[in-house]
């Protein structure tokens, strides 16, 4: 067997996003300050920076600021300002605005920008290497590396070339590791690297459970005279039923409109399809208007944590810190969650150069967690806490109301006393005798689709001769359970077509149709028992956002 080599790091950041970008720069940028030398590499799973990053997005370029004040100077893509700014209630064919002034005037989007985060993604990574940043593309961290005290030493990334069977290809490569003094984990919502390190430090010990929403997204090129650069558009409402969630709609550059819709995850009825009701929701009479005429270009799907402040878990940990959406700080109600996830890594990468100078390694980053508690991540998502859990629990109406409520008394410093609590995800989802199937409407081929042309779009692609990704704990379950109480909802959940109930020998079988994973998590996140644990493929693989 082929032994691993190794490089050393000062820092390593897994994950080339939005977080793990900041950190990086934030590192480099003290060490210049300083006249140190500093040595940070980031790795990053998709075939290229920003090629697995999917969000609305409307940004809220409050940390961009802190962190390098010059950078629309500096070409950033911040072209186009929010200048519409609407949230409607659906009905199955009307809608109805909610005025601002019943809303606090966080939720406004002022001084926002309606962006491709991809490639913001991609613009930072430019900045980065300009200051020194390595920045390794197609190379996935697939195992996390400690040294003999317990401490995280590094990761390693996965090994190239392996069959199906496990055998070694003719072009097989062992993964690389990488030694750092600190490893930040920036991994995004459902972290595979992070579930192992969540159990390993127990760093739940003292938050709640962390729950989701999975995130549809389409991006059309539409007509002219239907594109208005700057309007926002947030629903709530129809299609979901007894779960809840919206639709959001964004006019950005270049005549693009990108939209999208979001499930919570904690929904009860095993037959409901996220992906269906993005479908139905765009028939809508108000969003069919925004996009009629136009031709979708793009499609994808992300999990997004939706927990809030009393979902973050412990932080820091010896040798590692977790930063951004791996930790969880979107802010739900305003459907952001850029700008606390870049401040977080800044003050993740201060903590570690504090660290650094002082010659420390391996140990807890003891100035991190207090640095983000006291910080305005803190403030904001402390201000929308109940928002979240209040809709879970009383639904869309009443939990509404009570969140408005709740938000403006936190928002004008009346700080309620209560926090709501969540439950996990997977524990929600009913027994399919209780339910009925939904029968959802078939696709029209030009405002709905189905799923495989969808993943087409997605320019999703895996090497086919690889170990499947998506492991069963128990390879039994899946029919003896969840076909069986629950009707296989995996097949309804996976918004990409990943499973499937065939028929073998007369006899059901689950089957995994790795190639088609967008790499959303939401089998990871939903399954009833946790059978499936999501661990990562080849590095490059997945879906290539060009513009998402």
């Amino acid at each position: 067997m082929s032994q691993r080599e190794s490089m050393e790091y000062d820092v390593v950041v897994v994950g080339a996003g939005v977080a793990g970008l900041s950190a990086a720069i934030r590192l480099k940028q003290l060490a210049e300050e300083k006249g140190r030398d500093l040595s940070v590499c980031v790795l990053e799973k998709g075939s290229e920076v920003g090629a697995h990053i999917l969000s609305g997005a409307v940004f809220d370029p409050k940390a961009l600021d802190e962190l390098i004040p010059d950078a629309k100077d500096k070409g950033a893509p911040l072209n186009v300002p929010v200048t519409e700014n609407h949230h409607w209630v659906l009905t199955r064919k009307k809608h109805f605005s909610i005025p601002h002034l019943f809303t606090p005037p966080f939720m406004h989007n002022k001084g926002t920008y309606t962006l491709s985060l991809g490639n913001l993604t991609r613009w930072l990574a430019g900045q980065a290497e300009a200051l020194g940043v390595e920045i390794f593309p197609g190379f996935a961290a697939a195992e996390i590396l400690f040294n003999e005290d317990g401490s995280v030493k590094g990761v390693a990334t996965g090994d190239m070339g392996v069959a199906r069977d496990g055998t070694h290809k003719p072009d097989y490569q062992p993964g690389m590791e990488l030694h750092a003094r600190y490893t930040f984990f920036a991994e995004g919502a459902r972290g595979h690297l992070t579930k192992e390190l969540t159990r390993i430090f127990d760093l739940r010990k003292e938050s709640g459970p962390q729950v989701f929403g999975i995130g549809i997204k389409e991006l059309w090129d539409v007509p002219a005279d239907r594109h208005h650069p700057g309007r926002v558009i947030h629903t709530q409402g129809w299609p979901l039923d007894d779960a809840w969630g919206g639709g959001f709609l964004y006019h950005q550059e270049n005549g693009q409109v990108a939209l999208g819709f979001v499930t919570a995850l904690d929904y009860r009825n095993p037959y409901l399809s996220p992906f269906e009701e993005f479908q139905r929701w765009k028939t809508h009479p108000a969003i069919r208007a925004e996009i009629e005429g136009g031709k979708r270009i793009s499609y994808g799907a992300r999990a997004i944590n939706e927990g809030g402040w009393q979902s973050v878990p412990q932080l820091a940990f010896p040798g590692g810190a977790l930063i951004g959406c791996a930790a969880g700080f979107v802010n739900v109600p305003r459907i952001k969650g850029s700008h606390t996830a870049m401040k977080s890594g800044m003050l993740a990468a201060e903590a570690a150069f504090e660290a650094i100078a002082a010659d420390r390694r391996g140990d807890v980053l003891s100035t991190y967690e207090p640095a983000v508690r006291s910080s305005w991540i803190a403030d904001e998502l402390k201000t929308v806490r109940n928002a979240q859990p209040a809709v879970a629990k009383w639904g869309s109406t009443i939990g509404t109301v009570f969140a408005g409520f709740d938000m403006w008394l936190n928002y004008l410093k009346l700080k309620t006393p209560w926090t709501l609590k969540h439950h996990p995800d997977h524990s929600q989802i009913g027994r399919k005798e209780h339910y009925h199937p939904i029968d959802y409407p078939k696709p029209d081929g030009k405002i709905s689709f189905d799923r495989l042309s969808s993943v087409f779009l997605s320019n999703t692609n895996h090497e086919e001769d690889q170990p499947i990704h998506l492991t069963l704990k128990d390879p039994e379950v899946p029919i003896t359970v969840n076909l069986a109480c629950y009707d296989s909802p995996e097949q309804r959940y996976c918004p990409a077509g990943v499973y499937e109930i065939v028929e073998d020998s007369g006899s059901p079988r689950l089957q995994i149709n790795a190639q088609n994973c967008v790499h959303c998590k939401t089998c990871d996140i939903k399954d009833p028992t946790q059978n499936i644990n999501w661990v990562v493929p080849e590095g490059g693989g997945g879906p290539n956002y060009p513009n998402m």
